[in-house]
């Protein structure tokens, strides 16, 4: 039996396999920041990263998931949510504590935090970047309607409600987004302002109307308490 079945944790080999996937990411991040996404190549991250080409891709089938590589880890978060909710729970309430949690520990995929303009600014700049994570948003919402099917069988349309909460997140998201991106001055990971009062505000306007979205769903979705 090897360590990962025996213990729950990944083995030698995983855990290098993790290491190395992390550290490709890591150094294309810093060069498509530091020059624009569609100025750098493959090729570059492989020799920045002390990997051939081909291990880049075994790790990442498209150069865009070299910076977008959250988006496996989002369609996970939110699968996982609706089908290891508490017995009884409406999937709203389990998606809503994912929501604000990832917002509260200042996670990458809330996006709520300054220290995230860099990355979002590369995004903003590329359209092959853009055109990845609308594929990302199709990918998570197609992930939550399988979920739901699958878990949620009070839930009459799980293709409608998954439609609506992505719909919802993404709309506050956007909103965050845009305010992040208001300051056109170029700003890499070094010269980001660490203000703790406006970070924190920003996040707060986010909790706010994410938190105004969730209700809004509930009303329309969520069965009243008794």
């Amino acid at each position: 039996m090897s360590t990962q079945r025996a213990t729950g944790e990944p083995g030698l080999r995983e855990r290098k396999k993790r290491e190395t996937r992390q550290r490709i990411s890591d150094v294309a991040t810093g060069l498509f920041v530091e020059r624009g996404f569609d100025e750098v190549t493959v090729a570059e991250i492989a020799r920045a990263a002390e990997v051939s080409p081909m291990t880049v891709f075994n790790y990442f089938p498209r150069k865009e998931d070299l910076f977008l590589d959250r988006i496996p880890e989002a369609v996970e978060l939110v699968a996982e949510a609706v089908r290891g909710r508490a017995p009884g729970e409406h999937p709203l309430t389990a998606l809503r504590r994912l929501a604000l949690g990832l917002l509260g520990t200042g996670h990458p995929l809330s996006g709520a935090r300054a220290r995230f303009r860099p990355f979002l600014y590369v995004v903003a700049a590329s359209p092959a970047l853009r055109a990845r994570a609308r594929e990302a948003v199709d990918e998570v919402e197609h992930a939550l309607t399988e979920a739901l099917a699958e878990t949620a069988p009070d839930v009459p349309d799980p293709r409608l409600l998954a439609a609506l909460v992505i719909a919802a997140y993404r709309a506050v998201g956007t909103g965050t987004v845009a305010r992040l991106l208001a300051d056109t001055d170029t700003v890499t990971e070094d010269t980001v302002t660490d203000d703790t009062a406006a970070d924190d505000a920003l996040a707060e306007d986010h909790r706010l109307r994410l938190t105004a979205a969730f209700d809004a769903l509930d009303r329309a979705f969520a069965p009243p308490a008794p």
